[in-house]
């Protein structure tokens, strides 16, 4: 694996929106020197140091984002649908974060979970697609996510 830093967005008291640090949590029990994982919370903006102190080939930003899709539902977000993503949660929008670090950083991955619900508790769906995603990350196969057409 190339070194990937794995930025997780989102609120831990906002139901759904908690899958960014739910996987960061669970990403932390890896050991590897390939795979940085950042619990970014809900100011991603405030981890651009952290990304560029590590040099990552690839930097992969995971979050809840509403996208009509069905509960649970992980996909790539392309460059040119990260304008209409509904995301009320982070200080900056993450296409303005995503423009900043592409002058450090080769490859960008956007990856969204559909929420079900954003406030409460996790719920048990949108928890699964998480776990399925840190497998996919852990062992490298990006390429099992589908992209948003």
């Amino acid at each position: 694996m190339e070194k990937t830093v794995v930025l997780c967005v989102g609120n831990r008291e906002g139901g759904d929106d908690a899958i960014g640090p739910f996987i960061a949590d669970k990403l932390n029990q890896y050991e590897s020197e390939d795979l940085i994982c950042i619990d970014a919370g809900i100011a991603p903006e405030n981890f651009t140091d952290v990304v560029k102190k590590h040099h990552p080939k690839r930097l992969v930003i995971i979050d809840a984002i509403e996208m009509n899709r069905s509960p649970g539902e992980i996909f790539q977000v392309p460059s040119n649908k990260i304008g209409v993503m509904h995301m009320s949660t982070h200080g900056i929008p993450l296409s303005v974060l995503i423009k900043y670090f592409n002058q450090y950083v080769e490859f960008i991955v956007l990856i969204g979970i559909q929420p079900s619900q954003m406030r409460g508790n996790l719920t048990g769906v949108v928890k699964h697609a998480g776990e399925q995603l840190i497998h996919m990350i852990v062992s490298d196969s990006f390429e099992k996510i589908s992209i948003l057409s």
